[in-house]
């Protein structure tokens, strides 16, 4: 059995504590590193700290392309700002909600994890899901220099890298929610991709419209 010290709330597990260490085995075994995670009965703080970890590297991703590739339209500055507050706030209060409406949902599925498990589950799956949304930045970015493009957002391969990125961020929600629920992951991965495209297809059309 793992030691065990007592923190704010809940305890933490020593064995194997490393950050880069669970990351590396919730890409492996999510269900697993989720239940460990649910284990420890983690504060509020650290449950926050995931989000906002999450949203920092998010929000790298997408300043990295503005920085590197600006779009000629509006000033870096302004853009790095708006992404910021953006994703620090926007981005965190969104997740709050959905870990609200998804426990809600998958209760009425035959759901058993409480209001803690399904926050810890979303925030864990979202921030080890992080790095691959950086990665698709870091290829964008790379393709474009290669290339020689001075404005990357109308070329090809945004919007194939862009959808790649988002399948590891469902299907590491999908985990921590299932692992939360105690309910298989697979009808939660595919209700939650069909969610997924069903929003990008709507932001599409309104994108094409001039509404946002």
């Amino acid at each position: 059995m793992a030691e065990e010290f007592d923190i704010t709330r809940g305890h933490f597990e020593e064995a194997h504590a490393g950050l880069g260490w669970r990351i590396t085995d919730a890409w492996l075994r999510m269900g697993k590193s989720t239940r460990r995670l649910i284990r420890e009965d983690p504060s509020e703080g650290r449950l926050l700290f995931y989000v906002l970890m999450a949203d920092i590297v998010v929000f790298l991703s997408w300043t990295l392309k503005t920085v590197v590739v600006p779009h000629p339209d509006a000033p870096i500055p302004l853009q790095v700002s708006l992404w910021l507050v953006l994703m620090l706030m926007g981005r965190t209060a969104i997740m709050y909600a959905f870990a609200a409406i998804a426990g809600a949902v998958l209760k009425l599925c035959g759901g058993t994890g409480s209001w803690r498990d399904t926050r810890a589950g979303v925030f864990w799956g979202g921030f080890v899901a992080a790095p691959f949304s950086l990665l698709a930045s870091l290829i964008t970015v790379g393709l474009a220099m290669a290339r020689g493009d001075a404005v990357a957002t109308d070329n090809w391969y945004i919007i194939p890298l862009y959808w790649i990125s988002l399948i590891p961020f469902v299907w590491f929600i999908a985990g921590g929610l299932a692992e939360a629920q105690r309910i298989r992951q697979a009808p939660i991965f595919l209700a939650l991709s069909i969610l997924t495209v069903l929003a990008l297809f709507a932001a599409l059309v309104a994108t094409a419209r001039g509404l946002i």
